[in-house]
């Protein structure tokens, strides 16, 4: 199960009511998070209908676009105001269970062959977006459709897959960092370095995800994960890595299985998920989400425009919707993720009680100082990525 899916199988016992009354309970150095990581598992939404450059039979052209269930409105009504917007009807597909397993259904099988993928727009998380724009598999945004993509946080606005984001949008953000139990703990925790306490050993993990991992033991040696040109760059992070295994000091590598294990106490600390910690944490007060002063990990969900696409400049203009900050403050109040779009705080102002408190809350509205603390990983050349995931997996038996 991804963390994703866990993530659904979670929201489903959380009003919005309790998470507002709780947003608060996460501490640490500096702590943040999103409310609620969009579940990944498929639906039985329909998967057909129109396909790139149909204008479904009346001259409007209908963008068929791919996300991670539960990553809108309920109701949808923002992909239908978006699509009103572009001057196009949407058929919005929630068909993105997993990164990888997208890319070899839906995108190699066709793009790989000069064949339409059928979407005019799609949302992967970060490395897979660096993956598929490193193909040429995608089209250029078209900049003179997108009036309001200035609005872009400048933490995300250029990143070294994508400089100057001329083929990705980013849809929402979440954070890596450390999560504990703080009545196993005993105290608050401010740096990556604590999970190395021998009274911790064995009762820490880390995560699976390879780039999770290194990149925040590369904060914790000094290094950054934002601008790696060889393996050479982490060598520390996984001379570290590797030590915690030998010592005992780590207990095993995980997905977000880590969570139940904190929340039954099993667990100190764990590298984590910004997502899966708070919502945690609606339940057991005593999980914490923590960026440590050494740095965090932050990662995007990103809009693509397909090459195959016929409607790049509607598709360009569905994704501009989201970046107005009136319609970007709709969308945090029905997800209540971290927005991309500058503007969204004054915005949820606006909207009565419930947007006031989403808007002082730093777990869905970050200040400028914890954004300062947060590093996007590094594009790797395949070669260098070859050797970071070889090596990876000889320490962590993957």
């Amino acid at each position: 199960m991804s963390r994703r899916q866990r993530q659904r199988l979670i929201n489903n016992s959380i009003s919005r009511r309790q998470f507002l009354g709780r947003a608060g309970l996460l501490t640490g150095a500096v702590a943040l998070g999103p409310s609620v990581l969009a579940a990944c598992g498929g639906d039985d939404d329909d998967t057909g209908g129109s396909g790139s450059g149909d204008t479904g039979g009346g001259g409007t052209p209908t963008l068929k676009i791919s996300n991670w269930i539960e990553y809108i409105d309920e109701e949808k009504q923002l992909a239908k105001d978006a699509a009103a917007y572009a001057s196009a009807k949407v058929d919005y597909i929630e068909d993105v269970n997993d990164n990888s397993e997208y890319f070899a259904t839906v995108l190699q099988p066709t793009l790989s062959q000069g064949k339409s993928a059928n979407r005019d727009g799609f949302i992967v998380t970060d490395w897979m977006a660096s993956r598929v724009i490193s193909l040429d598999w995608v089209s250029q945004i078209d900049r003179s459709a997108t009036a309001n993509l200035g609005n872009i946080l400048d933490s995300l606005a250029d990143p070294s897959w994508d400089p100057g984001r001329k083929f990705s949008v980013p849809w929402q953000s979440g954070m890596t960092g450390v999560a504990y139990n703080i009545s196993k703990t005993g105290r608050e925790l401010t740096s990556l370095e604590e999970l190395f306490d021998p009274a911790f050993k064995g009762q820490v993990t880390f995560l699976t995800e390879m780039r999770d991992t290194v990149g925040l033991m590369m904060l914790l040696e000094g290094a950054d994960p934002s601008d790696i040109s060889s393996i050479d760059d982490a060598q520390g992070a996984f001379d570290r890595i590797a030590e915690a295994k030998a010592s005992g000091q780590l207990r095993a590598f995980t997905g977000n299985e880590y969570v139940s294990d904190l929340t039954t106490g099993n667990l100190t600390a764990a590298l984590a998920w910004s997502g899966d910690v708070l919502q945690a944490s609606l339940e057991d007060p005593d999980i914490r989400f923590l960026i440590p002063e050494e740095g965090a990990l932050l990662w995007s969900d990103n809009f693509l425009i397909p090459s195959s696409s016929e409607n790049v400049a509607a598709a360009s203009k569905w994704i501009d919707f989201f970046y107005d900050p009136v319609n970007a403050a709709q969308l945090t109040m029905a997800i209540q993720f971290v927005s991309p779009v500058q503007g969204v705080a004054d915005e949820l102002r606006k909207l009565g009680e419930e947007g006031v408190a989403l808007a002082d809350s730093p777990l869905v509205v970050p200040d400028d100082e914890a954004l300062a603390n947060l590093h996007i990983f590094s594009a790797l050349d395949e070669e260098t990525e070859t050797a970071f995931d070889a090596r990876f997996a000889e320490i962590s038996g993957a």
